[in-house]
């Protein structure tokens, strides 16, 4: 759960930087910036519980670019439907779709590449405790 929540905060800030740029409106931005990252963070908390399968770890298909690449299309998917549920506006919710998106998939990736150290580091010390 933490690192569902450290990712949502990551995701709230920058779905607000980009809506405001897009709608010039506080309010309305403020409104996508909520509503898209609660909606994606659910999603998120879903993909990491598909992609924590033991299968899909043994075959090394766990990598970060893997599951970003994963993550995105959904990503993509949610910030266009949100954007324009919300604006009724197809521009809006087409570049919301692609900006916003690509900036919180670069920041996935990176935040993906800190969980896993995290995780490799905390087995080493598991397996070695002297060695901590």
């Amino acid at each position: 759960m933490k690192k569902t929540l450290s990712f949502a905060v990551i995701h709230f800030t920058v779905a607000f930087t980009v809506a405001y740029v897009l709608t010039g409106d506080i309010l309305l931005g403020s409104l996508i910036a909520m509503v898209e990252p609660m909606v994606n963070t659910v999603a998120f908390y879903f993909h990491e519980k598909a992609w924590d399968n033991k299968l899909l770890k043994r075959l090394a298909m766990n990598h970060p670019g893997r599951k970003t690449a994963s993550f995105a299309v959904v990503h993509f998917s949610v910030a266009f439907g949100v954007a324009y549920l919300l604006t009724g506006d197809v521009l809006i919710g087409s570049v919301m779709a692609m900006i916003e998106p690509c900036i919180n998939t670069m920041a996935y990736y990176f935040h993906e590449r800190v969980w896993q150290n995290k995780e490799r580091l905390s087995m080493m010390q598991r397996q070695h405790p002297m060695a901590a």
